[in-house]
């Protein structure tokens, strides 16, 4: 059985996504690196299966129909055979030295008593046109080179979440926790480090940059542009993440910092949806954005409160055109400070 199993959902990569996968390679026997042609329509098949002829016992190439991002990451994830599983998308990479690190970390834990559930490290944001690169770092909010639980987690700050970037999932975990994404939808990465948080025990943390997440390619989904072109599916997303906490939230409430992690986490996600939808400045985009609150208020009044009364929520929504534009000048503060889109 491989150690680490690495998914790559690919759609018409193939101009970027060898080096992610050379980047890959350097794990050699430990990883298996599952290629998956989410229906590309360039030569990205081709590649695949180039990489998988040359290393047999490393690379696998999955073919399949286009059914978007959480379709490839859930056909990665039902042939991972490994113990434990990493997404890494076709445009990003990783960092050798920390790759090492990583496989060192779960080969000594897989050696011990103990099993562990999910995996976290820092990721770098590689912003096309920036010399200086921001990192996720979580070292003041977690424990370092250790196992621990949820109730060792301090304090995060707002903005800063562990992303997909970030974690290593137990693969069975994943696969026993019934997580399977949603198809042809943007933005289910939010819903792949959201779902299976319930079902996780114990973490460890390694403070190294280990993951390169590169913004900047044209047309890439965190555009914003593009965000607020398909902001139906963000608003999809931002659905089934407050269904899934009203109805696992006795699983969620009875640990206090899950509770509050996965509380401001949506929180966070919500605020986005709102944000773009003011941006887009549209009739139609500011009844869906009332529509939103109005879903959560029906759905759970309580959590409606927590959401909409507290700091976030309350600049989300403030009165009129000049309560909106004072919204819109926040986050392109918070933008500029986060590095985001």
């Amino acid at each position: 059985m491989k150690l680490l199993s690495v998914a790559i959902p690919c759609y018409n990569s193939q101009e970027y996504m060898r080096k992610c996968i050379d980047s890959l390679l350097v794990g050699g026997e430990d990883v298996e690196i599952l290629i998956v042609d989410d229906g590309s329509t360039d030569a990205t098949g081709t590649v695949a299966d180039e990489y998988a002829a040359k290393y047999p016992t490393v690379v696998k190439a999955i073919h399949k129909e286009n059914g978007g991002h959480g379709s490839a990451v859930n056909a990665g994830l039902e042939a991972s055979t490994g113990l434990y599983f990493k997404v890494v998308d076709s445009d990003d990479w990783v960092k050798e030295s920390a790759y090492h690190r990583i496989l060192e970390t779960l080969h000594d834990i897989t050696a011990g008593e103990s099993s562990l559930d999910m995996l976290i490290s820092n990721f770098v944001y590689e912003k096309e046109g920036e010399a200086k690169h921001k990192v996720m770092k979580y070292h003041h909010a977690l424990p370092q080179d250790r196992i621990f639980t949820w109730s060792e987690v301090k304090h995060f700050h707002k903005g800063q979440y562990i992303l997909m970037h970030s974690v290593i999932f137990r693969t069975r975990l994943l696969k026993e926790c019934g997580l399977k994404l949603p198809d042809n939808t943007f933005y289910v990465d939010n819903l792949f480090v959201f779902e299976p948080l319930p079902f996780v025990r114990n973490m460890y943390y390694l403070d190294v940059n280990f993951y390169r997440y590169y913004i900047g390619r044209e047309g890439q989904s965190v555009n914003e542009d593009i965000m607020i072109s398909r902001i139906d599916q963000q608003i999809k997303v931002n659905k089934i993440m407050i269904d899934y906490l009203v109805d696992n939230i006795d699983k969620i409430f009875c640990k206090r910092k899950l509770k509050n992690y996965m509380l401001n986490y949506l929180e966070i996600i919500t605020v986005i949806s709102s944000i773009l939808l003011i941006r887009s400045g549209t009739e139609e985009s500011l009844e869906k954005k009332h529509e939103l609150w109005e879903y959560i208020k029906k759905k759970d009044f309580r959590l409606y409160m927590r959401l909409r009364y507290g700091v976030l929520g309350n600049s989300m929504n403030l009165p009129g055109k000049g309560g909106r534009k004072i919204s819109v000048e926040g986050y392109k503060l918070c933008r500029r400070f986060f590095k985001f889109n």
